[in-house]
């Protein structure tokens, strides 16, 4: 995305909430039959967004705006919202411990209002399309599900509503929940034929269906859909043969019989940028935004704007509504950190979570034979007059190795030097997947031993103190998060003034990142390192992610491939470059 891409979706969302709020007030008056006449949370919904346009995203705001304008050139009926609203509180749902009824929330209420709400001139529901764009655990399965028990129950006489998907077990998913609403409905199946892929009702006077088909089923000619659901539609690539938007396509050219035909499009974002979905929602968003019309389709999406920072709890709120809700509040920061472990983690949460279409760009930072160059020889030991140096350290408590860097600026050479000391605590050696190797590293002297299962937090300290005596410390980073102990005893050993929490986001990192990065690519290079070949261990498993923002960082190509080394030296270099004299 250009920066001009950015300054126009930033004047969108400014003219939105310029326009919203300025006539609230108007529009709260005027529109009352269709807020609290017809539901107090439709009316809490919209006034929440309206009022925190700093939590809710532009589209949000977008789809509000252009509710209130569908509102003042078509018909709203509230009774066929009112009756939806009292149909889904009805039915059980799967819950954690027993099928049970929930209530709708608001946002709910708001989007089942925009489908079944308007009317067109005909006195048929106006909504065909509906795209419900939202991040795991938002509750899909059971909008998906009450979509299709409602047909079944109230739509034509002889309607026909399929769930589909790419694969099969994604299409059982919420079929299955559908088949355990309708046995909760009728037990003794004297009005319902459920079998393992087809529900069929037959009484007074319907011959209704619902079926479960997959983007491999073999879809026969003849089809005649009323209601059609793709779930996870994100995931169908453009490919040759079966996939979900062939299934999609079959389903949808089925329906011109049908006077209400409605397809719902309930969805969270994935890496398949080439897929049908993805360019759908091109033109799902240029409909928002107001340079396409069409009235017939609604759309729910929720992701980031494009300043807001993916690491940030605001944005979690912003891009999931049932935050505290069906998503507990501690699970986007468990999540976020179990995230840092590694790119493909980093992935899964921007598309799943973030709600982000990317796919997995990062790629080895630095090739073997460059990682040997610039581990070079340098010994920290002979370093003469208490030159300036940074500090940093990362820490593992028992399961790995954990690193400290110490890196200096030589003004004579104008090169950087950086030494490393790794540690690993002993008693954790025996069965760890690494241990034949951790074992050689020790016995060659590039593994310091820590006595016991964890960690030694006061031997570490100890060197770094010892070091102090050859180098004048100006800073020692760590992770907040990590670090507690050895920042306590280092404080207490004298060094307050020069300890300093070192953010681990990727804004944090880009200066040291793409400054190692100009400093061992020149020729020769300005950087050297010891030469451990724990080092080059850590630098060669290291891949370059960035956010959202093209802020750089290096991430673990996979959770088992430690780049502690890495970490620590790029702290080392944020700090020196950030240090005022």
């Amino acid at each position: 995305m250009t920066e001009e891409d950015r300054a126009e979706l930033r004047r969108l969302k400014a003219e939105a909430v310029e326009e919203l709020q300025g006539m609230w007030g108007d529009f709260r008056g005027k529109y009352r039959f269709a807020l609290e006449d017809t539901d107090p949370r439709l009316l809490e919904y919209v006034e929440t967004v309206v009022n925190d346009p700093e939590g809710h995203n532009l589209y949000e705001l977008l789809k509000i705006r252009r509710f209130f304008s569908l509102l003042g050139k078509y018909r709203w009926n509230r009774k066929k919202v009112v009756n939806f609203f009292r149909f889904y509180e009805m039915l059980k749902f799967s819950g954690s411990a027993r099928r049970q009824r929930y209530k709708l929330t608001p946002v709910q209420c708001f989007q089942f209002a925009s489908i079944f709400g308007f009317e067109n001139g005909h006195g048929n529901r106006l909504v065909r399309t509906a795209y419900i764009f939202v991040p795991r655990k938002f509750s899909k399965t059971t909008s998906a599900a009450a979509l299709a028990v409602h047909d079944l129950l109230f739509g034509d006489n002889n309607a026909q509503a399929y769930v589909g998907a790419n694969s099969y077990a994604q299409a059982k998913i919420c079929f299955d929940e559908i088949r355990a609403i309708v046995r909760a409905i009728d037990p003794a199946e004297k009005s319902f034929r459920v079998n393992r892929e087809k529900i069929t009702f037959r009484g007074n006077g319907r011959d209704s269906m619902v079926a479960c088909l997959s983007a491999n089923a073999k879809t026969q000619d003849g089809l005649n859909a009323s209601l059609v659901i793709m779930d996870e539609y994100a995931q169908a690539r453009n490919t040759a043969g079966k996939n979900g938007a062939d299934l999609k396509n079959v389903l949808t050219t089925s329906m011109g019989a049908r006077r209400e035909p409605l397809t719902v499009v309930i969805t969270t974002a994935s890496d398949v940028i080439e897929g049908a979905f993805y360019n759908e929602l091109q033109g799902v968003m240029r409909v928002l935004r107001g340079e396409v019309e069409s009235d017939t389709m609604f759309a729910d999406l929720f992701m980031p704007d494009v300043d807001d920072d993916e690491g940030d709890a605001r944005t979690w709120a912003k891009v999931q509504p049932h935050m505290g809700v069906t998503v507990q509040p501690d699970f986007y920061a468990n999540e976020w950190a179990s995230a840092q472990l590694s790119a493909e983690n980093m992935l899964a949460f921007r598309t799943k979570l973030l709600n982000v279409f990317c796919i997995n760009e990062s790629k080895t930072w630095l090739p073997l034979e460059k990682a040997r160059e610039l581990c070079s020889g340098f010994d920290i030991d002979g370093v003469k007059g208490r030159p300036d140096c940074a500090v940093a350290f990362d820490l593992s408590v028992r399961d790995d190795f954990s690193a400290v860097s110490y890196t200096l600026y030589s003004r004579e050479t104008k090169r950087f030097y950086c030494h490393t000391d790794y540690y690993f605590p002993e008693g954790a050696l025996e069965g760890h997947y690494n241990e034949k190797l951790y074992r050689q590293w020790h016995s060659e002297g590039h593994l310091r031993y820590c006595e016991g299962a964890k960690i030694d937090v006061k031997q570490i300290a100890g060197d770094i103190i010892e070091r102090s005596k050859l180098l004048n410390i100006i800073r020692i980073g760590y992770d907040a998060y990590k670090a507690q102990e050895l920042v306590n005893i280092l404080a207490t050993l004298g060094g307050r003034q020069q300890l300093q929490a070192y953010s681990q986001t990727y804004g944090s990192f880009n200066l040291p990142v793409e400054s190692f990065e100009m400093l061992a690519f020149d020729n020769p290079p300005k950087i050297t390192l010891n030469s451990n070949p724990i080092n080059i261990f850590c630098m060669t498993n290291a891949v370059i992610d960035e956010d959202r923002m093209e802020n750089k960082k290096p991430m673990k190509a996979s959770p088992s491939r430690k780049i502690d080394g890495v970490i620590t030296m790029l702290m080392t270099l944020g700090l020196l470059y950030s240090f005022e004299r």
